[in-house]
């Protein structure tokens, strides 16, 4: 028998050959010039920055977020290399009431209200009847009432949004950022009254004063608080007075948190933001925040030939020493109190407010400044052109006897 202890032979795997190994390449040497390229790509690449750095600082007020606006909603606007497009006539003369809403231009007079775009189509041709007609616009809705009237109507959209003809002597009208319409009428027994509108146009207030008549009032643009001007007499003296409502509209039962004295000026214009009130009169301005606190500044010693409260976070007028001549002041003047000034010799037509910006008009040009009475751009040879209208973008409407036209710098 064969031996069980006999070990098998072990099978070894057979080896491939080696192939003979590739002969070694030589090592290719970097190649210099897209790293020659690099560096010079870099180099124009930070150049390019510092110049555009330079140049936004060295045009920071033309080369503006401004002009951007413009170019996107005027491009399908012709106009000429100075910027003017071409006129349009309006149905109306100078003695109407002109006013900007929304980026058109709406023109009320006794008998119609008709709102015009850049290129002249009108939108709104409204007939109405007013003795006095007034506008207040809050950007994108206009109010439109006779003061002493009835007849009250609200504008937007290119469109008429609401009217009623059923109001007791309108004495005023005002419209806040949110579109919450406030109105103050004449009312029996009472010496004014003042009635606080939703959105929708729904009575949501009412206050009834009977201790001082009621000659403004104007909800705050959160919709928080409401203002309300009154005169009266004091020491035996005429005086102007701000009164201060929280708006409880649960409550129905209305107290004014603050009352404060404004002097014995005439407010002839008012403003209610979000945090203050700002009320422009023969005398001076003052600003009064929600807390009662006032500021302001006073030019008692010099003539208001034309003022505007339309821009943002400031004020702007034009006085003089003598009620009629060419020289005059320009202000400018903050929340603060803090104003600027700028000699003017000659005669200004119209003075506008929007955004940032201040546009002067005088028989030939028309000058747009910043709120920091930089000068911002300049229109030669307006001749014919008696008001100017600004909007927020810089961009302004000039209006002459029997046509208007849009300037886009």
């Amino acid at each position: 028998m064969e031996d069980q202890s006999r070990q098998k032979p072990k099978i070894q795997p057979i080896q491939p050959e080696p192939k003979p190994s590739d002969p070694e390449q030589p090592r290719k040497r970097p190649h210099k010039l897209p790293r020659f390229l690099t560096h010079v790509i870099a180099t124009l690449v930070v150049l390019a920055a510092a110049l555009c750095l330079v140049a936004v600082v060295a045009f920071r007020d033309s080369l503006n977020l401004d002009s951007v606006k413009r170019w996107f909603t005027y491009r399908s606007l012709v106009r000429s290399d100075s910027g003017r497009a071409e006129s349009f006539a309006y149905d109306g003369d100078l003695t109407d009431t002109f006013a900007v809403l929304d980026g058109d231009l709406l023109v009320c007079s006794r008998n119609a209200i008709s709102l015009y775009s850049g290129s002249g189509t009108q939108y709104i041709n409204l007939s109405v009847g007013m003795e006095n007609p007034v506008v207040n616009t809050n950007g994108s809705l206009a109010v439109v009432y006779d003061a002493g009237g009835s007849d009250l109507y609200i504008l937007g959209q290119r469109a008429l949004v609401w009217s009623a003809e059923d109001f007791e002597s309108i004495l005023s009208a005002r419209l806040n950022k949110n579109g919450q319409l406030t109105v103050v009428t004449q009312a029996s027994g009472y010496r004014g009254t003042v009635t606080v509108y939703d959105a929708a146009y729904t009575p949501v207030m009412s206050v009834n004063l009977g201790s001082a008549f009621v000659m403004d009032a104007a909800l705050s643009d959160d919709g928080h608080t409401l203002a309300i001007l009154t005169v009266g007499q004091s020491g035996g003296a005429f005086s102007t007075g701000l009164e201060l409502y929280e708006m409880n509209y649960s409550s129905g039962q209305y107290t004014p948190n603050f009352t404060c004295r404004l002097g014995n000026g005439v407010v002839l214009e008012t403003r209610h933001t979000a945090s203050s009130v700002w009320t422009l009169g023969d005398l001076g301005l003052t600003v009064t925040g929600h807390d009662g606190r006032s500021s302001g500044v006073s030019w008692a010693d010099k003539h208001l030939r034309r003022y505007t409260l339309s821009g943002d976070g400031f004020a702007a007028v034009l006085l003089g020493k003598y009620r009629a001549g060419s020289q005059a002041e320009l202000w400018v003047v903050d929340e603060a109190g803090q104003r600027r000034t700028l000699e003017l010799n000659e005669q200004v037509l119209s003075i506008s407010a929007a955004g940032r910006y201040l546009a002067v008009l005088t028989g030939d040009r028309l000058d747009i400044y910043t709120d920091e009475l930089e000068l911002y751009n300049t229109l030669n040879g307006t001749q014919g052109a008696r008001n100017v209208l600004l909007m927020p973008d810089g961009s302004a409407i000039l209006i002459s006897a029997d046509n208007a036209g849009f300037y886009i710098p």
